[in-house]
């Protein structure tokens, strides 16, 4: 069966969008999509259902807030058109439909840096 493309005949006023650090995963706001614009995020290395989040294509969304009423967590949100281009890849951890968003230096920061040689300590030599 071939794909359905939703194509917009305007400009939504507002669209929806996911904080994945709140999301669990569980799919209620697939369920209600109009459009079917959310999909799956399978969780860290691949493994599907393990921790797996939610994305929605902003692209597809018309705006509709079904999935912001049954979302158990409150963790979508409508925001104005042009501020949910502006504030998705802030929240987005991981993506299927934006791999651009999750750049190398978003992923740095949220690990560790390893000390500098500069923070070394000298080691003397007593011999």
């Amino acid at each position: 069966m071939a794909e359905r493309v939703v194509r917009r005949k305007k400009k939504p006023k507002q669209l929806a969008v996911v904080d994945q650090a709140g999301c669990t995963g569980c799919e209620a706001c697939i369920q209600v999509c109009p459009v079917d614009c959310i999909h799956v995020v399978p969780g860290e290395n691949g493994y599907p259902g393990h921790f797996q989040l939610v994305e929605i294509d902003l692209d597809t969304c018309i705006g509709c807030t079904l999935c912001v009423q049954y979302c158990p967590w409150d963790t979508i949100h409508m925001l104005p058109y042009d501020e949910a281009f502006r504030v998705a890849p802030e929240w987005t951890i991981r993506s299927v439909l934006q791999p651009a968003w999750l750049t190398p230096s978003s992923v740095a920061a949220s690990e560790p840096e390893p000390p500098s040689a500069s923070a070394a300590v000298p080691v003397s030599s007593t011999g």
